[in-house]
């Protein structure tokens, strides 16, 4: 089984013989090896692993069950688009040093059971009578012939029951951030009337952060030497939804065509949101990277009256901010979480508004491509190899813990500390008659 989310997933396995004339059901151990809770636990179980002991049949998908009968939160994945299922989502609440007891069952799709939706994507695609259409695939216009906003939200947008995001999707390529307050899901809904502006505060939360000609919260770039190079303004930019479900959604942006320092690059970001968590994941391969180049995230600082933070946590290097700085004039908080052994430079770029001197970009949103006003940390680039790295934001409207760095803190520490140690999951077999 391959590690997926830095979670460990060790595995030890009873094998009796498959050769039973009746089908099985099969019982698994998850087992929290730390000394505090874990809420809405995430654990990825690959089709290979199952398959090997649980006789799998066409037409047919595993969920998940408590020894009382009760449906675990389960998602079946089709990751690679043939028609087949390749992975299995649980997510589910352990106590501390909590063994929990499941059995794996199967149902036809159509009668597969419904969970809560707790995870979402969109791309909307502006229509001539002003309304959006959903696509799962699409490519961004080129700013070469002028700006034009074509994306509801100007973005392609994704979302938990905890907060949102968006990717501009149009040459700036910055990302942005949705607070939120309550865990409806709301992406579908912006830039309509049924909400109004997401510009202002309502019941259900607003867009609040400011980007400017930053890398916002969590766009990327290339460190080549000393010079930051954004990725935007491709030859191509496109969005691919990968897998919308309950449980977890990932799509991709791909990008063929991208200039640094006069080398042509492909990269793809992967980004994966789960629910229950103020963060998302994002695997960037760069294919091309020059010799010791770094992929570069970053936050954007324009806001910032305070120092930024950086600290190591269990297996992560953390860099972050805290402030008085949200849209809402409320206290927001960004970091980003990189793999000690990916780590690479951390620094700030200046605060000069390169616009202003004549590097423009986007001239309607008085944008330059040359980045400024942001904190950031690179990664070892190696070319065609992901590099993994997590992005957190809370908001100090959401809850009070989020109104202070020490809070803030602390839940990146507990989130590292269950990133770096995963659940134990123990598959054993008992037959039962009749099924």
């Amino acid at each position: 089984m391959k590690f997926k989310m830095s979670t460990k997933l060790y595995l030890l396995v009873l094998l009796i013989p498959l050769s039973f004339s009746c089908k099985k059901k099969s019982t698994y151990t998850f087992e929290n090896p730390l000394d505090s809770p874990r809420k809405d636990e995430v654990v990825l179980l690959e089709r290979a692993s199952i398959a090997e002991y649980v006789e799998l049949e066409a037409g047919e998908l595993p969920v998940f069950k408590f020894e009382n009968g009760d449906f675990v939160p389960t998602q079946v994945d089709d990751l690679d688009g043939d028609g087949e299922w390749d992975e299995v989502v649980l997510v589910t609440d352990f106590e501390a040093g909590e063994t929990l007891v499941m059995e794996i069952d199967f149902f036809p799709e159509n009668e597969y059971p419904k969970f809560d939706k707790r995870t979402n994507l969109r791309l909307g695609i502006t229509q001539e009578d002003g309304s959006f259409q959903e696509v799962d695939n699409y490519e961004a216009l080129p700013c070469d012939d002028g700006f034009e906003i074509i994306a509801q939200g100007e973005s392609v947008n994704w979302e938990n029951d905890k907060i949102g995001f968006r990717n501009y999707f149009d040459c700036r390529n910055v990302k942005d951030l949705f607070g939120k307050l309550k865990p409806e899901m709301i992406i579908d809904k912006i830039h309509t009337p049924e909400i109004g502006s997401y510009h202002e505060l309502a019941d259900w939360g607003m867009d609040v952060l400011h980007c400017g000609s930053s890398l916002g919260s969590g766009g990327l770039a290339l460190l080549k030497e000393d010079s930051l190079f954004r990725l935007g303004s491709t030859d191509v930019y496109s969005y691919h939804k990968i897998v919308e479900g309950p449980l977890r959604s990932v799509f991709e942006l791909r990008y063929k065509g991208w200039e640094v320092d006069g080398e042509m690059l492909d990269a793809v970001e992967r980004i994966t949101i789960y629910p229950g968590k103020y963060w998302f994941e994002s695997d960037v391969t760069v294919t091309g990277c020059p010799e010791g180049s770094q992929i570069v995230t970053g936050i954007v600082t324009s806001h910032l009256k305070r120092e930024p933070f950086q600290f190591k946590s269990n297996d992560f290097q953390v860099i972050g901010t805290h402030d008085v700085q949200s849209l809402n004039n409320d206290e927001l908080g960004m970091a980003v979480a990189v793999p000690l052994e990916e780590a690479g430079k951390i620094g700030r770029t200046s605060d000069i508004n390169f616009f202003e001197r004549g590097f423009e970009t986007v001239s309607e949103k008085g944008f330059s491509n040359i980045i400024s006003e942001t904190y950031y940390i690179g990664q070892h680039c190696e070319s065609g190899q992901p590099s993994k790295h997590y992005f957190f934001a809370v908001w100090g409207l959401d809850k009070d813990q989020w109104k202070t760095e020490e809070g803030f803190r602390k839940y990146i520490e507990e989130e590292t500390e269950k990133l770096s140690s995963g659940i134990p999951v123990f598959y054993k077999y008992k037959y039962v008659p009749g099924f």
